[in-house]
Order: C-alpha cells, then sequence, then structure tokens
C-alpha cells in the first residue's frame, strides 16, 4: 500500500513532468486537503498507509491539477491579507496583487478608528470588504455583485472572519440599487477585454468566471460605470480605489478628468506595474 510519503513523491513528479513550476507546493498542498491532515501530521506519520478513500480523492485532485485547474479551487480556499477565503465557482481565485487596493486605501484612510462607511462593486467572495474591516473594528460595509453565488461565498467569509455583523450584501447591477454615501469605495471590477479573454492561460480562461473577467469590447466598461457614479456615491472627503490592469494606468487618467475626479495615487504591484488608482471627487 502506498504511503503518505511515498504518494506525496509520486505526485510531484508527475506534476513536474507536466511542466508545473509550483508542483512542490502543489502536490503537498493537494495531499493536506485530500487526507484532510495537517502539516504537521505528515511530518509526524509520512509512513501511514493511505486508505482507498483517501487515494482516490487524491487521484481526483490530482486529475484536476493535470487539467490546469488552480489549486485553490480544488482545495476549496485561499489565503487573502492574512485571513482564509473559502471559493465557489462564482468567483475568482484572489491574487497577491489585488491586496494592493486594501493597502491603498487604508494608507489614504485619515482615521482608522472611524465609523467609515464602504461599499466594495464586484465583491465575489469578499476579500476586499472584509480584508477592510478587520483592520477597521468601528466601519461598516456593503458588499454588491451580480452573481448571488458570489454573494453566498462572501456572506460566509465574512462570518466566518468575524466581521459579519458588520456588513451586508446585495444583489446589484453595480449601483443600480445603491444610495449612499459612502466614505470609501472599493472595486476589483472586470477589466479584461472581451477580444482577449480566449487568450488567457487555461487556469484563468477556463476556470475563473467570465462575469469576472469581461470588461467589455476595451476592458473600460465597468471603469465608467463607477467613475460615473463617484459623484453620487462619495461623501464629502470620500475615496475611489479600484484595481487596474497593468497597462490601464493612462485610459484611467483620461477617465478621472472626464468625469471630474482627481487622482491621489497610482499604486503598483509587487512586480512593479500600475496595479490601482485612487481619486476623489475635485
Amino acid at each position: 500500500m502506498t504511503t503518505r510519503s511515498e504518494a506525496l513523491r509520486e505526485l510531484r513528479r508527475t506534476l513536474q513532468e507536466a511542466g508545473f513550476e509550483t508542483a512542490a507546493l502543489d502536490a503537498r498542498l493537494l495531499l493536506l486537503t485530500a487526507l484532510g491532515i495537517s502539516a504537521t501530521d505528515l511530518i509526524t506519520r509520512p509512513d501511514l498507509p493511505l486508505s482507498p478513500d483517501e487515494a482516490g480523492t487524491l487521484l481526483a485532485f490530482t486529475r484536476r491539477r493535470l487539467a490546469q485547474e488552480p489549486v485553490a479551487r480544488i482545495v476549496g480556499l485561499r489565503e487573502f491579507w492574512g485571513l482564509p477565503f473559502r471559493l465557489s465557482p462564482e468567483t475568482l481565485v484572489p491574487r497577491p496583487d489585488t491586496e494592493t487596493v486594501v493597502e491603498t486605501a487604508l494608507t489614504l484612510l485619515p482615521d482608522r478608528q472611524a465609523s467609515h462607511r464602504i461599499v466594495d462593486f464586484g465583491t465575489g467572495s469578499g476579500i476586499i470588504l472584509v480584508s477592510l474591516l478587520h483592520e477597521l473594528p468601528n466601519a461598516t460595509g456593503l458588499g454588491i455583485d451580480l452573481s448571488f453565488g458570489a454573494l453566498v461565498t462572501a456572506r460566509a467569509n465574512a462570518a466566518e472572519n468575524g466581521v459579519g455583523g458588520r456588513c451586508r450584501f446585495a444583489l446589484s447591477r453595480w449601483a443600480d440599487a445603491v444610495s449612499g454615501p459612502f466614505d470609501l469605495v472599493v472595486s476589483n471590477p472586470p477589466y479584461i477585454a472581451s477580444g482577449v479573454i480566449p487568450t488567457l492561460d487555461a487556469e484563468v480562461r477556463d476556470h475563473d468566471p467570465l462575469l469576472a473577467l469581461d470588461g467589455g469590447p476595451d476592458g473600460l466598461e465597468p471603469y465608467r460605470v463607477l467613475l460615473g457614479e463617484a459623484g453620487r456615491l462619495l461623501a464629502p472627503g470620500g475615496l475611489l480605489v479600484v484595481e487596474i490592469g497593468y497597462d490601464q494606468a493612462d485610459d484611467l487618467r483620461s477617465l478621472a478628468r472626464a468625469y471630474g475626479l482627481e487622482i491621489l495615487r497610482i499604486a503598483h504591484d509587487l512586480s512593479g506595474n500600475p496595479r490601482c488608482i485612487a481619486m476623489k471627487r475635485s
């Protein structure tokens, strides 16, 4: 019978031969999840044989990974801002780049103890809103999405991360059902141009929801909506902080001018690309 350590080595070899750059990490995460054990359990009892059910689950996980399904989707969990977030088919896999939105918003808020009112458009799994509420103990939030399944996931993540009592979630096409005013408006909207989506990596193209990717013909449609609504939604002194594609900074500068918004900061991700723009009413 195959032991835990043998299964780990075999899975790592299989993923390496398939060309996965993170084969060792992927194999470890898949094994731990398939067996329902901790890293400590694996270290202290490496020679324990796999049961038939465990072996079957691990085989199913392996096949899914070989089909380019992201590990986070297979295990159903991803860390963001140091917090655990559950995923669902209706939500994106959180990317580290999106932490730039949280960091920028927190940097620009004058008082973290204030009773800030926050709205997050396209909340998905709730990563931005929940992370902000975790850092702002007196803030309240509203998460908006067009997907009911995403809202269910976001509500569960808010509850599991201890901020469920300070936020609500609502189904709406952007701000159609939202009044305001808000001290902080945040969003990681769909910003991939429709024609580019077929060229994306399989892990994104085949597994992330199209609703969360497609930003229209030029990738800018959601920004036109959000910036156009900013004057109505923002309280005096309020902030609008949005994630952008790596090549969209110039377009957002033009849109900000067109909608009477002043750019406060353009923040860069760990790769040095423009990833987030913070604005306020001029």
